[in-house]
């Protein structure tokens, strides 16, 4: 086995400020970084005999902040601020075996099928947050689409729009997903919550400056007309007259599977990381089921959706993993050295 080479977690970093927002100051942590590698002896990525992808899914405001929009608590009440902690401690100790950091952005707007305003009762009024509309409340016109968006959606096209949102909810249903939930606005575009966590764009950053590997961002969720928890697959991909309305992101799944080991991390794990890793699992037993032996979950550095009195993910995403370890995945810890995690190879 490799002989274990953690290294210390650079000064700046403070873990009391992963909670809150800041501005990263960019120029200041480049020249620390370059100093940093010169340092620590780190080289350059492309130098990297095994190569390792960092996958961090949605550690964005909206989900990682207390009091925005779907702060993700877990059970303790604090879960995306210990897992941000633990993830950026990790980008740091294993700065010189983290080849890439790919970091997904949950990205949306305000007319969208998973948000208030895209539906209304018989009486004009729109669905609090949190609400769960079944296919039944489609069928019988408790909830239907909103014809005033119509414009912004299906170029005015209201019996359309109504189609659509009967096939969607119909879609969901035949293929035992969560029923559609009204999220709280969350994750806009343009907006603070849609920003990565301070600290974890900091460690992203002088993780890119260090190993001269520029950190790559992939962005889901902006059509109007899906979910998308995966960044991999939307939730549906045709319309109710079969025609496509979204794609999976196949370069992703194929370059990630370049990679000799990927690290998964990020929020939430009962529904983005869950739906994300589903989707690569499935890419994988299409291609080589052995492949799934070079995926690591971190454990620690994900938490699922709790919404106290609500709402409480905790077991099926508990449920998820273990489907994802019997396929041949493992669930590591970010406390562990790396060198011990069983596949890897430096």
């Amino acid at each position: 086995m490799s002989t274990i080479t953690q290294l210390p977690i650079p000064t700046h970093f403070d873990p009391y400020k992963v909670g809150e927002v800041w501005r990263v100051p960019y120029q200041t942590r480049a020249i620390e970084a370059k100093a940093w590698a010169n340092q620590q002896g780190l080289t350059p990525a492309t130098d990297d005999r095994f190569r390792v992808c960092l996958l961090a899914i949605d550690v964005q405001n909206t989900f990682c902040i207390p009091g925005f929009e779907l702060f993700v608590g877990g059970r303790s009440g604090t879960g995306a601020v210990d897992d941000n902690v633990r993830l950026c401690e990790f980008i740091y100790r294993n700065l010189g075996k983290i080849t890439t950091i790919v970091a997904t952005m949950d990205t949306h707007s305000a007319m969208q099928i998973f948000h208030s305003v895209f539906w209304v009762n018989q009486a004009g009024e729109h669905p609090p947050a949190m609400t769960m509309i079944s296919l039944e409340d489609v069928e019988q016109g408790v909830w239907q689409a909103n014809p005033a968006i119509a414009p912004d959606v299906t170029q005015g096209n209201v019996e359309r729009l109504q189609a659509y949102a009967l096939h969607y909810v119909r879609q969901l249903n035949q293929h035992g997903k969560y029923l559609l939930t009204v999220w709280p606005y969350h994750s806009m575009l343009g907006g603070i919550g849609h920003a990565l966590v301070s600290s974890v764009e900091e460690a992203c950053f002088f993780h890119a400056i260090a190993r001269q590997s520029q950190t790559q961002f992939e962005i889901k969720g902006g059509n109007p007309l899906t979910e998308n928890y995966s960044v991999l697959k939307p939730e549906v991909l045709i319309d109710h007259e079969e025609q496509a309305i979204a794609q999976s992101n196949t370069p992703l799944l194929e370059r990630l599977l370049t990679y000799d080991a990927v690290i998964i991390a990020g929020q939430a794990k009962s529904h983005c990381v869950a739906w994300t890793i589903d989707d690569l699992l499935t890419g994988i037993q299409a291609t080589d089921p052995v492949l799934a032996q070079k995926i690591y979950l971190l454990e620690d550095c994900t938490s699922p959706v709790v919404v106290p009195d609500v709402v409480d993910f905790t077991e099926q995403a508990d449920a998820a993993f273990q489907r994802f370890v019997d396929a041949g995945m493992k669930v590591v810890r970010s406390t562990d050295p790396i060198e011990q995690w069983a596949g890897m190879r430096f």
